[in-house]
């Protein structure tokens, strides 16, 4: 038997490969299928089975097309209702893998079709279960992703409680768990660094299965404090439920080298975003008027779900030669299809070509220090997180976290000076970047973050939020009744 964990930083998600005697199954893959081909041409087995956890919100499945080149059976879990062919598993159904065990575990909660797989070895031993977004490391799934009108964010955390106490705390202790997702993922909120743990571990160690926990202490506290999710998830959970074009397809159609001049018209024939996806060191010193910068080196996907409203915008890309293809292929994970081609030859072909570039200062934590002696607090825009905010932050400095930069917009005056930060230098420059398209004139970013900030000893720091930042926080929790139907 072999287990193989295909996981993926930018987006924070598991996959698995398992291959027993020849026969293999693959649980929720990425969109781009050919790895677990070619994984499973190299153990020289079948695949059997594509296992999905639950209808997935954060980034488009490769399910559909893994079992068009296989043959292989989808299988999803009770409730699930799809647009293509599937099996739908009962709860406790049983499925064999050459030697090996798998029985499906329903366990709503996240969503009402969400299940987790339990796989028991050659001996018949039980030896891990895949837990999908129902059980995390540190942490467990949010539960406001599948509301419909006779569900409340409140019902859905207590069949999750119920799920986690009657299908999975009850297994052995040393069953290894398999999650979907780890810390960075937009699926859960306390999630941990580890991607592998055990049953043990978790009751020892996660907050959300501590001994004795009434179900009304598991509601409060799985639902405190959830902001609103990113506004691609409906999107991409409309594609993984009724289908999507496949992946070749999308590259074929993507990959379109554009000279400048043919980018430029490209830009105001369509109306497409212009993403420059280069490193943040490069991007500020010269890029072209209007673009918006989200870098390939860090988690990319999902930052433009929670920043570009539209999956569906036309978009053309500014990217180092030879990324090509793996921007165009990172996008199509969270659904952006509609790449109508790149810059060829990068923004250096851009400049030469004598064409209107722009730029913004980026200055260091001692620099950022001189300046205040000329402005105030208040001209520091801190974009990390509310809980990293919460945590320490530069006094009199009030929270505009990225993920909701749009929204608090018309806070900011146009015409004043900025310096923005966050925790080492990527946010604050998409954020820099996405005010300066919206008429933002003077912008500074701040290198290094709030890291600089700290360690150059020049700043008075404090835990204390004041009230009017609680209270814009508070706007941006989640609202039970405003949340749309994902099921």
């Amino acid at each position: 038997m072999k287990i193989e964990q295909i996981y993926t930083g930018c987006l924070a998600q598991g996959a698995y490969y398992i291959e027993s005697n020849g026969e293999a199954v693959v649980i929720d893959p990425l969109r781009e299928v050919q790895p677990y081909l070619d994984r499973a041409k190299q153990d020289g087995a079948q695949i059997k089975y594509v296992l999905e956890t639950h209808f997935h919100a954060d980034f488009v499945s490769g399910h559909i097309d893994l079992a068009k080149n296989t043959g292989a059976k989808i299988v999803y879990g009770p409730n699930a209702k799809t647009g293509f062919d599937a099996h739908i598993a009962t709860d406790g159904e049983v499925l064999k893998v050459g030697n090996i065990s798998i029985k499906v575990l329903h366990t709503p909660g996240h969503t009402m079709e969400s299940t987790c797989y339990l796989l028991f070895d050659e001996n018949g031993k039980e030896s891990a279960i895949f837990s999908g977004d129902t059980l995390f490391i540190g942490d467990v799934g949010r539960p406001d992703l599948a509301q419909k009108s006779t569900l409340t964010m409140a019902d859905l955390a207590g069949h999750l409680y119920d799920s986690l106490r009657n299908k999975v705390m009850i297994l052995p202790d040393d069953v290894t768990v398999y999650p979907a997702h780890g810390a960075g993922s937009a699926c859960g909120k306390n999630m941990s660094k580890e991607t592998v743990s055990t049953i043990g571990a978790q009751k020892v160690n996660n907050y959300a299965l501590r001994a004795n926990m009434t179900k009304a202490e598991f509601v409060h506290e799985v639902t405190d404090g959830l902001l609103a999710p990113p506004k691609y998830f409906p999107e991409n959970v409309r594609l993984n439920k009724e289908g999507y074009e496949s992946f070749e397809e999308v590259m074929k159609r993507s990959a379109q080298a554009l000279s400048p001049r043919a980018f430029e018209e490209a830009v105001n024939s369509t109306g497409a975003l212009m993403l420059d996806v280069r490193h943040e060191s490069v991007f500020h010193q010269g890029f072209i008027p209007n673009s918006i910068f989200i870098g390939l080196d860090g988690q990319f996907a999902p930052w433009v779900g929670a920043l570009v409203a539209d999956v569906n915008l036309p978009l053309l890309l500014i990217v180092e030669p030879g990324r090509e293809e793996e921007a165009i292929t990172r996008l199509s994970r969270v659904g952006f299809d509609k790449v109508l081609g790149y810059l060829a030859g990068g923004f250096e072909a851009w400049k030469n070509a004598g064409m209107e570039v722009d730029s913004f200062q980026s200055i260091s934590a001692d620099e950022l220090a001189a300046n205040l002696e000329k402005y105030e607090p208040k001209n520091i825009l801190d974009v990390r997180k509310p809980g990293e905010f919460a945590a320490e932050h530069i006094k009199d400095v009030e929270s505009v976290p990225l993920d909701f930069i749009n929204e608090y917009m018309g806070d900011l005056d146009k015409q004043k000076k900025y310096f923005v930060h966050c925790a080492g230098g990527y946010r604050s420059m998409i954020a820099a970047s996405i005010l300066k398209s919206r008429g933002f004139v003077d912008i500074v970013d701040v290198k290094g973050g709030f890291g600089a900030i700290h360690e150059s000893g020049k700043f008075e720091t404090t835990d204390y939020v004041c009230p009017s930042t609680i209270k814009r926080q508070k706007e941006k929790e989640v609202v039970v009744e405003d949340i749309n139907s994902y099921n």
